[in-house]
């Protein structure tokens, strides 16, 4: 008998040389989260920290590394870690729920999510941050519930890890795992586990658990996400499904894929990548990853829903940048309801301020067609004269450090004035 299909959410992509145009990886994801999810986009510096100090995850306290690089993350507000953001050395990481033949745990532990901000906080490439995640899925578990809501929402996790050189998928079932190398082309990961028998890396113990489980008889070539999940792995590029719209779309455009292309991947609503009704598309990043080391990497974010009425607002990692006070969702402590014990017995209101202010605009573009439409225009229009700005920074290699601390912020202030 096969389980009931979960429900469907989230697609990450990446872009390599050749496939990527102007010699940069070009990253994106959409967050598709419960509708009335707020999603912040912050900004935590560069910390070191004393030897033996703990850190506080979502559900679970760890050992604390003694350095921690500066990260921009998009994240649920009501937690720690984030569906996806980038460090200060290009390193950016997006998750997928997943499921498949291994029973979830519902035990607390760490979240997918908090494996996101692990990764960016204590790893400079794409490898270490593989690295940094399965040792940590070794030592302390995946585990807890993904929704703020005392409905059980819980899944394994996929991630794609990218850098300026290359990138890796990483599949999980329970402490399990399997990596794939993705040196050049498209790759994209959705719902589902798709590493099939290209393993680069692995857990030592992969094989020998799927044939205790009778998933494997040791004898045909090994697939993982045919042995781990019930994926018809032969028809997952062909079948219907996003991440096989996802992989169309990308090999559509392959050669000249740019920011503004994984964009314009990310706003297909016909694909279902877009997504809308009761999970949709919460938060959306993009992010350019110049090989050559002496250009910046550059990292959009919506940090409002539906990413078709939503401005990709550009961040450059430099020193002293401007706190994003704006997208930054207010806090409640100790008194937070995920804090305490039972968790989620009430949800307080975390929007922020650009939350508040979209949410009215989005009604505006849809109930008035004149001023609507004058909107939709103002914030397209302020879109592109942003890229254009970060084409102009990656051709002639000029930063103006002044401007980019305040870069993501008053990107915001010019959004907000559009929808006021």
């Amino acid at each position: 008998m096969f389980p009931r299909p979960p429900p469907r959410s989230c697609d990450t992509f990446v872009a390599l040389p050749p496939a990527a145009a102007g010699g940069s990886v070009v990253f994106g994801k959409n967050s598709d989260r419960p509708a009335d999810e707020v999603q912040e986009v912050v900004h935590f510096p560069a910390a070191a920290h004393p030897p033996g100090a703990a850190l506080e995850c979502t559900y679970i306290e760890i050992e604390q590394v003694e350095k921690t690089h500066a990260v921009v993350l998009s994240r649920p507000s009501w937690l720690w870690g984030a569906e996806m953001g980038a460090n200060e050395h290009g390193v950016c990481i997006g998750n997928e729920a997943v499921w498949g033949r291994e029973e979830i745990c519902d035990d607390e532990a760490l979240l997918g999510m908090d494996l996101v901000r692990l990764g960016l906080e204590r790893a400079d490439t794409a490898e270490k941050a593989l690295t940094v995640i399965v040792d940590l899925l070794e030592k302390y578990g995946q585990g807890g519930n993904c929704m703020e809501s005392h409905m059980a929402f819980t899944y394994h996790n996929s991630f794609l890890i990218a850098d300026r050189k290359e990138a890796w998928v990483l599949e999980t079932s329970g402490k399990h795992w399997a990596a794939e190398k993705v040196e050049g082309g498209v790759r994209n990961i959705s719902n589902q586990l798709s590493i099939t028998t290209k393993i680069d890396r692995e857990h030592p113990e992969l094989k020998e658990y799927a044939k205790s489980k009778g998933w494997w008889d040791g004898e045909k070539e090994f697939d993982f996400a045919a042995t781990y999940s019930y994926v018809n792995t032969a028809r997952m590029t062909t079948s219907s499904g996003r991440y096989c719209e996802g992989y169309k779309l990308l090999n559509k455009h392959k050669g000249s894929i740019t920011s503004e292309i994984m964009m314009e991947i990310l706003r297909d609503k016909e694909s279902g990548i877009n997504m809308e009704g009761g999970f949709m598309t919460t938060g959306s990043m993009v992010s350019v990853l110049p090989q050559q080391p002496n250009l910046p990497c550059i990292h959009f974010f919506t940090g409002t829903p539906d990413p078709a009425r939503s401005v990709f607002k550009p961040f450059i990692f430099v020193p002293n940048i401007t706190q994003l006070l704006k997208t930054c969702s207010p806090t409640f402590g100790h008194n937070d309801p995920v804090k305490k014990q039972p968790r989620f017995q009430n949800k307080p209101d975390r929007r922020h301020e650009l939350y508040k202010k979209h949410e009215s605009a989005a009604v505006v573009m849809e109930t008035t067609e004149r001023k609507g439409k004058a909107m939709l225009k103002g914030i397209q229009e302020l879109e592109k004269q942003k890229i254009s700005e970060m084409e102009s920074i990656l051709q002639n290699g000029c930063l103006d450090i002044n401007q980019v601390v305040n870069l993501f912020s008053q990107c915001v202030e010019e959004e907000l004035k559009i929808y006021s």
